[in-house]
């Protein structure tokens, strides 16, 4: 491509200009056009190697370009650019064959590093371009959305793997998206109208969990009024997913080791087997081969569902993703809450890049929900994300959050004043105002019960 000129389009002349400018500076022939037909026309009539298109344009928008050029050649990369991105056009982009898709501001480096990947990828090199991939056809409301590439290779590998039956291990920290990665599994093989069956083993008591698990006959218990069947019939010919499955006790993990070597289950109280044919994912927030050296988990049955093993970078290790997940978040409970979408400040996204995420995705949602409900302008700034004040310790001074005090008041009463604002905005729910507080709901009572004596 490095021979081949680039066709940027955008209608507005400063940022198109611009960007000419800079891709000219680093060695590019930059051609240009001002909007969707022109740039159409001389797609036509010349040999380009990229086309960098501005989505909101008149007469014919980007989105409606990249069709008729991807119709015209697949071959050529197209990197959509907008300063107003949703993630519903960027998966509409991506599935149209887009090859990058950015938001603005962005920097040059970025915009570069775009190209530069779109040059290996037209050279056949690797075409695993950053993306925004809906995680369940079928099912709008499940997403998985990354441009990372680590996670994208695993999806890709949980695609392949999709139409077998073999076991898979997903395991990740809290909050990555463990279960959402399982059923972008069972949707990409067994399809939505088989079942999916999503077990949580560490709420399984001890005296029902066989009986959950894999059903009774009748009178085989006091209460066991009539035949129940269990969880692994459930999912038959469908998917079975055991979530946290290290919090099995050994016994309970020997009859499912069982199980899965035999692929048949005894019926408590029951006097023959019966045979499944599900789909058996399992989950685990914690490294199940410590877990094996610990005695806390049987080896045979971690070799046995450690067939296909998934790992899910936490989100600190894809930071390329918190600007995505951001958005996403902040349209998704602006429209739950029948609000108009805010927007992040620069200096509320780069609180936003170089926080830990110790909760990953989870906390990133609470943290973008509070936001939604306790903002009262058009802009999320640093003081309505209402995080730990150490997450602002990196920043310059003009850049730190500047908090107005009156005399006297001190962190305790700034303590009740957002919590009494949450409970406000949701209404006295309490266990909605604990998540999006970050707290536990025994903590949330402790603390109204506080200030109930202050009184």
């Amino acid at each position: 491509m490095q021979n081949k000129p680039i066709l940027v389009v955008d209608d507005e002349d400063q940022g198109r200009t611009t960007l000419s400018r800079v891709l000219n500076r680093s060695g590019y022939n930059v051609d240009s056009a001002s909007g969707g037909v022109e740039a159409l026309n001389k797609f036509k009539e010349n040999d380009y190697g990229l086309v960098i298109a501005d989505v909101g344009m008149p007469e014919m928008s980007g989105i409606e370009l990249l069709d008729k050029v991807k119709k015209i050649s697949q071959d050529v990369p197209v990197i959509m650019v907008t300063g107003h991105g949703t993630v519903n056009n960027a998966v509409e982009a991506m599935q149209k064959g887009a090859f990058d898709y950015i938001l603005k501001p962005f920097s040059f480096k970025t915009i570069e590093t775009a190209v530069k990947r779109a040059g290996l990828s037209s050279n056949g090199g690797d075409k695993s371009a950053p993306a925004i991939n809906q995680s369940c056809p079928g099912n709008k409301t499940k997403k998985i959305i990354t441009r990372d590439e680590n996670l994208l290779n695993i999806l890709k590998t949980a695609k392949n793997v999709a139409s077998s039956n073999a076991t898979v291990l997903i395991q990740g920290e809290s909050g990555t998206g463990k279960e959402l990665l399982a059923s972008f599994i069972h949707q990409h093989g067994r399809g939505n109208k088989a079942p999916y069956i999503a077990v949580n083993c560490a709420a399984l008591p001890d005296s029902l969990a066989e009986s959950e698990l894999f059903g009774h006959e009748r009178g085989s218990f006091t209460g066991a009024v009539v035949r129940k069947m269990g969880k692994f019939e459930m999912a038959d010919s469908g998917t079975i997913v055991l979530d946290e499955i290290s919090e099995m006790t050994l016994p309970l993990q020997a009859k499912i080791l069982r199980v899965l070597q035999e692929r048949e289950i005894d019926r408590v109280g029951g006097n023959k087997t019966v045979p499944i044919n599900a789909r058996v994912i399992a989950i685990s927030n914690i490294d199940l081969k410590k877990a094996v050296k610990k005695g806390k988990f049987r080896e045979d049955l971690f070799y046995r569902v450690n067939v296909v093993a998934l790992t899910i970078p936490p989100l600190r290790q894809r930071r390329g993703d918190i600007s995505l997940l951001a958005e996403h978040f902040l349209e998704k409970h602006s429209k739950n809450n029948n609000k108009n979408k805010p927007q992040l400040s620069d200096k509320a996204m780069s609180i936003l890049i170089k926080h830990d995420w110790r909760g990953n995705i989870r906390e990133l949602e609470n943290t973008m929900e509070r936001a939604v409900l306790l903002g009262e302008g058009e802009v999320i700034t640093p003081e309505n994300l209402y995080l730990e004040e150490s997450d602002f310790d990196e920043f310059s001074d003009d850049t730190k959050i500047n908090i107005p005090l009156k005399s006297g008041i001190t962190v305790r009463d700034m303590e009740k004043k957002l919590i009494v604002k949450t409970l406000e905005d949701v209404n006295d729910n309490r266990t909605h105002a604990a998540e999006l507080l970050g707290i536990s709901i025994r903590t949330l009572r402790n603390k109204l019960s506080e200030y109930r004596q202050e009184v």
